[in-house]
């Protein structure tokens, strides 16, 4: 009886020390990390897009 009391104490607080380190972003923050992860999602498929055209006119 007495392990399992200090079993689930110590699962209590594990979880809660886990959860109090989440760091907590605003509505400003989350916008922000959005549009960049569009922007680095658009610079990719630039990139993407230019390698072909190289690859196609070096082909010629």
């Amino acid at each position: 009886m007495k392990k399992s009391i200090l079993m689930l104490m110590f699962l209590l607080v594990t979880s809660l020390s886990f959860t109090s380190c989440r760091e907590d972003k605003s509505a400003g923050e989350k916008i922000e990390d959005g549009i960049e992860e569009v922007g680095d999602g658009i610079e990719e498929g630039a990139e993407e897009v230019e390698d072909e055209i190289d690859d196609a006119t070096d082909d010629n």
